[in-house]
């Protein structure tokens, strides 16, 4: 993540050597790719409301300490990716179900809704109009650029993606010290000792390292950025943010979280169960190269310094045109150009350009996977679903 709008995290860099002797491991799923190391203005439209608080405390968390009892995600079926849905009167009855709820995350120990279905996480964009300045913006990260999932099998020797890990409710919580305090939540944290760590144990101490647990049965998401396991001091972290599941929870105004843009990861990651279902009912996650001092609302922070209104902002809402074919994609990918053209994909953080978030998983086809590079900047559009706060 680039945060250049925050101080470094020169504490970590300091103590790095001693850190990786007992850091995080990795379990062991995983992708092959190209990708390189370490990836109007107006008032909100929607402000928090007072009584959204962000994070849960020690004295107010659900959670009890005690032995603890993990469990990686598992599903609950695992049906083939095979042809697109068809139009059917049963699909479409199944998807007006479907719209009354929000994307479900099945695992071992229950199932949990990833955010309502009234979340801009998982509102349909296909009729919202084009936004004025979507020309100007998909020029500035590239029309001639491709897509690029971030995601997949092993890169590396490493998963490839955002990993994840379920935890109970009994998973004892920890503290963290934080670099960037003032912006997240205290917790303490529900960290598994093997949790899996973005980029594996021995990732750059400057890149992303991002950990994150969902606890299905309280319904809370917990993400970290740039995780460090200290076997002195314990836990340390550039910022960390608690979700509430449940609801359609924000952070405060001007907040960052384990994410450039004040936006959780979980819910934009790409899944390996959702393609295997035939569909994606959510905005995925996505980086470019740089991006302008203003967010759009769900995005409540910017990580930049530049003015330039020529690029793009974070929280911006991008699509896949509806008239764009795809009948000719693998079947892995048309389920996610599909997601594409109805969900789109929200600017969550500066990174490599069009680079799209999932979590790895050794299920994945690779070689499917990277047809989507074969969509470009100009086959996309920029939505407009609110005005820019800077």
């Amino acid at each position: 993540m680039n945060r250049s709008a925050l101080l470094p995290l020169c504490v970590l860099a300091a103590t790095g050597t001693l850190f990786l002797a007992t850091i995080l491991s990795v379990p062991d799923s995983t992708l092959e790719s190209e990708q390189p190391a370490g990836s109007g203005i107006a008032v909100l439209t929607q402000p928090l409301a007072a009584a959204e608080s962000p994070g849960l405390t020690s004295d107010s968390s659900p959670f009890v300490d005690e032995p603890p009892s993990v469990e990686t995600a598992t599903e609950t079926t695992q049906p083939a990716v095979n042809e697109p849905a068809s139009q059917s009167r049963a699909e479409d009855a199944a998807e007006r179900d479907n719209a009354q709820t929000g994307p479900q995350l099945h695992t071992a120990i229950g199932s949990v809704e990833i955010f309502p279905a009234s979340s801009e996480w998982n509102r349909r964009i296909d009729d919202l109009p084009v936004h004025r300045l979507s020309q100007v913006w998909l020029r500035s990260i590239g029309i001639d650029k491709g897509l690029h999932p971030d995601f997949g099998t092993t890169w590396r020797g490493v998963p490839n993606g955002i990993p994840f890990v379920v935890v109970r409710p009994d998973q004892p919580k920890v503290p963290v010290a934080f670099e960037y305090a003032d912006e997240s939540d205290a917790g303490p944290y529900p960290i598994p000792p093997d949790a899996p760590i973005e980029g594996g144990p021995d990732a750059p101490l400057d890149s992303d390292r991002h950990v994150i647990m969902v606890d299905p049965q309280n319904k809370r998401l917990y993400e970290l950025f740039q995780v460090i396991r200290d076997p002195i001091a314990g836990w340390r972290a550039g910022s960390g943010a608690i979700f509430d599941l449940s609801r359609d929870h924000h952070r405060p105004i001007g907040w960052t979280s384990a994410d450039a843009a004040g936006l959780p990861i979980f819910p934009g990651l790409v899944r390996y169960e959702e393609v295997a279902a035939g569909e994606i009912r959510h905005a995925l996650r996505f980086t470019v190269v740089k991006t302008q001092r203003a967010y759009i609302f769900p995005a409540r922070h910017f990580a930049s310094r530049s003015n330039d209104p020529n690029l793009p902002p974070m929280g911006l809402r991008v699509r896949l045109r509806a008239d764009y074919d795809i009948s000719k994609f693998p079947p892995t990918a048309r389920v996610i150009l599909t997601g594409l053209k109805r969900y789109g994909m929200l600017l969550a953080d500066n990174g490599s350009d069009w680079f799209i978030s999932g979590a790895p998983n050794p299920r994945w086809n690779d070689s499917e996977l990277a047809t989507l590079k074969q969509i470009k900047g100009r086959d996309l559009e920029c939505i407009h679903t609110g005005e820019l706060t800077r």
